[in-house]
């Protein structure tokens, strides 16, 4: 037998491996994944203007934004998304300029298609009674009048799981609007979508928090940094 035959064969000789070749289990880590809801657009005609171009923040709004990034500023946060419209990039200013950190512009958390987009409904509900406008209305639970409630929590789960594993062990932050963050929000607590929208708990410059352990949802909060603001708002349309 060859010397090294007779190593190979011999238990005592076996090489083992050091304790740092051997793998601990892996432990799931923690992220944060924050969804804000922008603050307080100029809208002084109530025009529910969803995706349209030319609406920004009001001078409340801003401040609403400013209360907003002083929660958030002492956070453990490292990835910043934002939807592509004015109201949600004016939001995350002053988030990124706390944290020092880019923003990311993904459609897929831009407002929620609607095709009441530029007419007053929330001011003139009557308008909604012209025979044209009755096929958009036959099915409330789809809905009829726009984008899909599936279609949204489908785009919205697919960019907060993509902010999540950028920020892995760490916090993202997701500025969007009213309609995405509350459809994200009862997604993932495996809530029937469709819903009354004065029942909707997010107000401007919210903050619903999804917290994942690994790839699993483990909690959902709220909180409303900017509330003592909210009264002296009288603006929500279009959100």
């Amino acid at each position: 037998m060859s010397m090294s035959e007779h190593a190979t064969s011999d238990p005592s000789r076996t090489p083992q491996p050091s304790p740092a070749a051997v793998s601990e289990p892996r432990v799931p880590v923690t992220t944060l994944v924050h969804l804000v809801r922008h603050g307080e657009v100029h809208n002084p005609e109530k025009v529910l203007y969803g995706r349209l171009d030319g609406y920004h923040l009001s001078e409340l709004g801003h401040e609403m934004a400013e209360l907003t990034s002083q929660w958030l500023a002492p956070r453990d946060v490292t990835h910043l998304v934002s939807s592509p419209l004015e109201r949600a990039q004016e939001t995350m200013a002053p988030i990124a300029d706390k944290l020092a950190l880019p923003v990311t512009l993904d459609e897929r958390v831009i407002e929620a298609g609607n095709d009441f987009e530029g007419m007053t409904v929330g001011s003139n509900p009557k308008q909604l009674m012209q025979p044209r406008f009755w096929p958009k209305l036959t099915n409330p639970f789809r809905p009829s009048w726009g984008e899909p409630y599936d279609e949204i929590a489908a785009r919205m789960d697919a960019a907060i799981r993509d902010a999540r594993d950028a920020a892995s062990g760490h916090e993202a932050v997701i500025v969007s609007h009213q309609l995405p963050v509350w459809t994200a929000r009862r997604f993932a607590e495996g809530k029937r979508l469709w819903h009354d929208p004065r029942s909707r708990e997010c107000t401007l410059a919210s903050v619903t928090t999804i917290e994942f352990t690994g790839d699993e949802i483990t909690d959902v909060r709220y909180t409303e940094p900017a509330g003592r603001l909210l009264a002296a708002s009288t603006n929500a349309v279009g959100a």
